[in-house]
């Protein structure tokens, strides 16, 4: 009786499984596409967020990078501390700190408010988004119900940047951007409170927090950011951008030494030692930041040179979106026949080609030839790579060691976007000033008193000046890209031997893709 008394004391809530098995996945879904769309909504309403907080245009790329890079860098930390304090209970948690963190945001009053609510968001994340999917397994059976689950889980995580861009637009032009931080609270609410009723909680695994790992890899890296954008704004011997860079060597080079010795490293070191898998990882550090950067630029370009509303500037994006589902389908479907490396070189020239082709736009390019061709190019090339990117990942991994690997590469998506993000901001600051600079004499000649006063403030070229300098930047950066995106072809072509017989049977499903 004592025994018995033990055990149900003990025992993990109970939810009500098997009899909500739909609103069970709506809540783990729901929790996906929060965080996956987060990422794109707030990309619609940067030009806004720009003029409410007054950002600088190198400066607003923090808006990005604050939550991608919390939340890459935490990523691997969030997925342990589920297995080890139980996943349902982690889950809550990571949700209710997004939503606070949303909150805190929405009500913003300054740029510094703003980002830390920012990095705030993408902790939460990192705690409630491995947790959303590992919660799959623990609350549906082996077999096609798992597998079904998992479809629905992917096809919202796959579709959330459209619906990000979509919401973003709607809520940006009808309420104001504040809204794209506000929509997320109700929906948190909602999740922390179905989550006790409708899922259940995993059993704890015994394990140790790599907490001097998470941080040493986070700090530095943001270091390593703030070192570009510093560089970007005030020149490469700018003091705190050389003080950035020397910080985030001893960091970095402090995290390697914290995994070599670490019994259980949040960063698995051996993962690095198969060519293909290293392979994988450094073409999704090299498209992430390609990727992140046609999201981030081509919105400021269609909305400040094309002057599109933000709803207008959503639909722009549709395409891209479109794209990238259409050839992920394509490509799952002829994985077996074909094998992986035929998708992943042909993805990576489409990606080549797509951005050479944004390096030629200028102000007086339009929509076609300057959005739409190149991001549909990109689009194409992104869905061919997806699913074999994962498959090569996790080839030949122990099963226990499956999620270390997706999770790596989920966190290198993270991190490459938001390094590569900086890196081409880097660019476009002296891209930018460099033309401002030969738009000057043309800008005194002609501007009136009020436009010289306004341009004193601000720091900024108006009008058709403005456009230019911007413009140029922005080709200039996507130079940078392109190069990016050639040493993924490379890696494709060169470094990528897979074999057939290694590769799973079918798609391995993942919460960042």
């Amino acid at each position: 009786m004592a025994v018995s008394d033990t055990l149900i004391k003990h025992a993990p809530p109970r939810a009500s499984r098997g009899q909500h098995p739909g609103v069970a996945l709506t809540v783990i879904a729901a929790t996906q596409l929060m965080v996956v769309l987060d990422a794109t909504i707030v990309n619609i309403a940067l030009p806004h967020i720009q003029d409410a907080l007054h950002f600088t245009t190198t400066d607003l790329s923090w808006v990005i990078n604050a939550y991608t890079l919390t939340f890459g860098g935490l990523l691997l930390l969030g997925g342990r501390a589920g297995d080890i304090l139980g996943r349902r209970r982690v889950f809550i948690v990571g949700v209710l700190l997004f939503g606070l963190a949303s909150l805190l945001g929405g009500f913003a009053v300054n740029s510094g408010m703003l980002l830390a609510s920012r990095a705030l968001q993408g902790i939460g994340g990192a705690i409630c988004s491995p947790t959303a999917f590992a919660l799959i397994a623990t609350n549906f059976k082996e077999g096609p119900e798992r597998n079904r689950a998992f479809g629905v889980f992917s096809a919202v995580a796959g579709s959330g940047a459209a619906i990000g861009l979509l919401a973003g637009g709607l809520l940006t032009e009808f309420l104001n951007w504040r809204w794209v931080l506000f929509v997320n609270v109700p929906i948190a609410v909602a999740i922390a409170i179905a989550a006790p009723l409708y899922i259940n909680e995993s059993e704890r695994h015994p394990g140790r927090f790599d907490l001097v790992g998470a941080l040493t890899s986070t700090l530095g890296l943001v270091s390593l950011v703030y070192g570009f954008i510093r560089a970007a704004s005030d020149g490469w011997s700018d003091t705190w951008a050389v003080a950035s860079f020397a910080a985030a060597a001893v960091l970095l080079a402090l995290f390697v030494a914290t995994e070599r010795r670490t019994a259980q490293p949040i960063t698995p070191l051996h993962m690095f030692a198969d060519r293909n898998r290293s392979g994988s990882y450094v073409m999704m550090l090299c498209l992430a930041a390609a990727m992140f950067g046609i999201f981030f630029y081509v919105t400021l370009f269609v909305q400040r040179t094309l002057g599109y509303s933000p709803l207008k500037a959503g639909v722009a994006f549709l395409p891209i979106s479109a794209s990238i589902i259409t050839a992920a389908q394509i490509s799952s479907r002829f994985q077996a026949r074909t094998g992986p490396k035929p998708f992943m070189a042909t993805g990576a020239l489409l990606v080549t080609t797509g951005l050479l082709w944004l390096t030629r736009t200028t102000a007086s390019s339009g929509y076609p030839e300057g959005v739409l061709g190149p991001t549909v190019l990109f689009g194409l090339g992104m869905g061919c790579i997806f699913v074999p990117l994962m498959l090569i990942a996790v080839s030949g991994v122990p099963p226990r060691e499956t999620g270390a690997a997706s999770g790596l590469l989920n966190a290198t998506q993270q991190v490459g976007g938001s390094l590569g993000l900086s890196i081409l901001t880097t660019v476009f600051g002296t891209a930018a000033r460099d033309e401002a600079k030969h738009q000057l004499p043309s800008f005194l000649a002609q501007a009136t008193p009020a436009q010289k006063a306004e341009a004193l403030r601000t720091q900024q070229l108006p009008g058709h000046w403005g456009n230019e300098v911007l413009v140029h930047g922005i080709s200039q950066a996507f130079v940078v890209g392109a190069a990016l995106a050639v040493v993924a072809l490379l890696t494709a072509v060169f470094v990528i031997k897979p074999r057939a017989a290694a590769l799973p049977a079918e798609p391995v499903h993942s919460a960042g893709l």
